[in-house]
């Protein structure tokens, strides 16, 4: 965590007031090499997003994302007939 604010790579701020922020807990995992001896040791920190309510804590920040196949499809159709995308 030191060595990614001194890589500049997060900024800690505070959350806005009535947010409660998503817990985190940290994720450890052994590596195997191919004769069953331990190679490496890989942790990671993620978000507890099971804690959400829905409904309540993330109904605002609700972003849905189109599959790049299906933006190709409908680029392909307005080229087709020629409509003006803007």
């Amino acid at each position: 965590m030191d060595s990614m604010g001194s890589n500049q790579v997060k900024t800690l701020v505070d959350p806005p007031k009535g947010v409660r922020p998503v817990g985190c807990k940290w994720v450890y995992k052994r590596k195997f090499g191919a004769d069953g001896e331990v190679t490496a040791f890989k942790a990671r920190l993620i978000a507890k997003g099971y804690t959400q309510r829905p409904r309540v804590d993330f109904e605002e920040t609700y972003s849905p994302v189109a599959m790049a196949k299906s933006i190709r499809i409908l680029l392909a159709i307005a080229a087709w007939y020629d409509h003006e995308i803007w």
